[in-house]
């Protein structure tokens, strides 16, 4: 290649860099998007600027497009309903996304749903296991003492793991693994119910990687069937079948309440109270990620943030409360927006 072709290609590559871009783009959790949204149409509004583009693409997938690099053809915020993992902060890093900043939305309870006009269902994170994992204990009656004991999940109906859950068979629509919210299912409800098997907790101490992996995957029968980023198209799965169990967030179980209802789990049902005061086990934080280099160059950003984290949006008045979100304390809120105002670097796993 020519010098003056080497020049040229240099010159394209920085002005596409430092070129604005007319609007934010905006990946990540399908459960953080309809909080994502609203801001975004209320953020348009106030400032007349084009409304910010959001793209449902999963927590995993989110963060992954985020920390592909810093020029305007990578996306500027990323949502994610788990913390950044260790692993993908790396990889921004090794990309050069260096300074990102880390902001805590609220928080936001795991549903596990039905049609209303179908059973009742009151489970144990013990049941979800034993219904969910791909190995599980072969005799549970006794604990399942022993590693041998371990056999591929024999379970097809709910009443055969405990004789008073509803007589139906075992199926349930979820997650990919890209989504927040089968991390959250594999790591609050799955493991949450294998570890109370006694020598599951011990082999965390000795075998860490082989816990994980039996506390953590999901069977692969046909009884647990990955849906993709669609809580629209479970909603209707639901509807037609008032026996199949569906996984989403709080939020989205509260905007389709007049067609399906929340499972109890350990005995306390999803509700707004139950998340807040942390009595209902499965829920999770929500997150998003600003990529600093992009403020300055994307218009609008620094007020779309300012929109996320006031008191009127993400607070215990707030107009996201309204669409479902739980608010974290007023201690975390003040922290986080003044992180977001300051774009302080996210330090961690440092």
């Amino acid at each position: 290649m020519s010098i003056k072709k080497i020049i040229t290609l240099a010159l394209v590559t920085i002005t596409a860099i430092s070129q604005a871009r007319e609007h934010i783009e905006i990946v990540g959790s399908s459960t953080v998007f309809p909080f994502a949204t609203v801001v975004a149409e209320t953020f348009g509004k106030k400032t007349g600027l084009p409304t910010p583009k959001i793209e449902s693409t999963g927590s995993g997938g989110g963060i992954k497009l985020f920390c592909k690099g810093n020029g305007i053809d990578t996306p500027d915020i990323t949502n994610a309903s788990r913390r950044i993992k260790e692993k993908e902060f790396e990889k921004c890093h090794k990309n050069g996304v260096t300074n990102i900043t880390e902001v805590l939305v609220g928080f936001d309870g795991i549903a596990i749903a039905n049609s209303k006009s179908g059973p009742n269902f009151n489970l144990s994170l013990k049941e979800m296991y034993l219904a969910l994992a791909a190995k599980v204990p072969a005799n549970t009656t006794d604990g399942g003492q022993n590693k041998k004991d371990l056999v591929n999940n024999p379970f097809t109906h709910w009443n055969q793991i405990n004789k008073n859950l509803p007589a139906v068979k075992i199926k349930v629509l979820g997650p990919p693994p890209t989504s927040g919210t089968r991390d959250a299912l594999q790591e609050i409800a799955i493991e949450g119910g294998c570890k109370t098997f006694p020598f599951m907790e011990a082999m965390k101490k000795k075998n860490k990687k082989q816990y994980k992996r039996l506390c953590h995957t999901v069977r692969e029968d046909g009884h647990f069937i990955e849906m993709g980023e669609n809580d629209n198209l479970i909603i209707q799965k639901l509807v037609n079948d008032k026996n199949t169990l569906g996984i989403f967030g709080f939020s989205f179980l509260n905007q389709n309440a007049d067609k399906v209802k929340g499972s109890r789990v350990n005995d306390n049902p999803i509700t707004f109270e139950n998340i807040a005061n942390g009595s209902y086990p499965v829920s999770r934080p929500l997150y998003f990620y600003v990529k600093n280099s992009h403020r300055g160059k994307v218009k609008g950003m620094d007020e779309f943030i300012a929109e996320f984290v006031d008191e009127n949006t993400f607070g215990e008045e707030g107009y996201l409360v309204d669409k479902g979100l739980i608010p974290s304390s007023k201690d975390k809120r003040k922290k986080f927006a003044n992180d977001a105002r300051n774009a302080t670097n996210l330090n961690l796993y440092k």
